[in-house]
């Protein structure tokens, strides 16, 4: 049994696709999120695309803001127009907040900025998919 989780949540059948060039972010992200949601790692937006198809699309995409530095803001349309109704994060670094905000105007559901913490992670993630109710009670007894 996983400490800190949900039972509802972790056999919800929704699924998170964590969508970043960075290894280390995308690793993070999988394992603060897998116990309570099904969540992949891809490197690239073509790859969930693919594997959007092949597997059931994602609820939730956490999208490294590289992609938008590199492709623009109309990258959010064009997720928006492949993934209907899905919600998008964007995660970056403080320094990139702006870029975070007009990603938000163009389509974004919210952004993570780093540092990534698991609560904060957990919570941004349960809101976007209207997932609410009281946080776990962790009772830890020693035997």
């Amino acid at each position: 049994m996983q400490i800190g989780v949900e039972t509802s949540k972790a056999v919800d059948q929704r699924r998170v696709f964590v969508v970043d060039e960075d290894e280390i972010t995308r690793a993070a992200l999988q394992f603060m999120l897998h116990d309570e949601i099904e969540t992949h790692e891809l490197a690239d937006i073509e790859e969930a695309y693919e594997k959007g198809v092949d597997w059931l699309k994602p609820d939730v995409i956490l999208l490294g803001v590289s992609f938008i530095k590199s492709r623009g803001v109309e990258l959010l349309r064009e997720i928006s127009d492949r993934f209907a109704g899905v919600r998008v994060l964007v995660v970056c670094d403080p320094a990139d907040e702006k870029l975070a905000v007009e990603g938000m105007k163009a389509g974004a559901h919210g952004a993570l900025v780093k540092p990534l913490k698991i609560e904060a992670v957990r919570e941004k993630v349960d809101t976007v998919l209207g997932r609410g109710g009281a946080k776990p009670l962790v009772q830890l007894s020693l035997l």
